[in-house]
């Protein structure tokens, strides 16, 4: 993270404290900035052992906006050149990853997208190839979409072995 300069202009917010928290947002399945801060303030004591710490959501905020992923990306391939064989076996297995990310739009154009009166947003559901190190398909929707309306439609490859997001399941229990 270093070689990238990402920590250069965050005094109190490094960048290993930002893949930590955001490590917990993603294995603790947050849905906002606010929610991996209250959950990280749940486990202070256990963050103080991992060389972690509960930012405040707008240190959080402005770290997300500033950084750019490719101080995470070298962390990422570090971390998995420590995992075991048998866990480097299975991820290289799972032919194709399949998830959406949400994106909030603005201006002129954006009409399709409109949520509500206020909000106007899409998604962007995306194939990826691990094997080819990037996506292979994707397609825009309006964010009221749901994902897995917009699964029907992917491009899906019958030898391939998929990995959906848990959104896309319809047999998960809601919770």
């Amino acid at each position: 993270m270093e070689e990238h300069g990402s920590d250069a202009l965050g005094r109190k917010f490094k960048s290993r404290e930002q893949l930590i928290a955001l490590l917990y947002g993603q294995l603790a399945g947050a849905t906002s900035l606010r929610d991996i801060v209250a959950g990280l303030s749940r486990h202070q004591v256990r963050l103080y052992h991992i060389g972690g710490k509960v930012p405040a959501r707008s240190t959080f905020a402005d770290a997300n906006r500033d950084r750019s992923y490719e101080a995470f990306s070298g962390r990422f391939a570090h971390m998995l050149g420590m995992a075991t064989r048998d866990l480097k076996r299975k991820i290289g297995d799972a032919v194709r990853l399949i998830d959406s990310t949400s994106l909030h739009l603005a201006g002129v154009g954006t009409k399709w997208a409109r949520v509500s009166t206020d909000v106007c947003g899409a998604k962007a559901h995306i194939i990826y190839h691990p094997g080819l190190g990037r996506p292979v398909y994707h397609a825009p929707t309006p964010a009221k979409v749901n994902d897995i309306a917009a699964a029907k439609d992917l491009s899906m490859d019958k030898d391939a072995t998929d990995v959906f997001d848990p959104g896309y399941d319809t047999n998960r229990p809601k919770s």
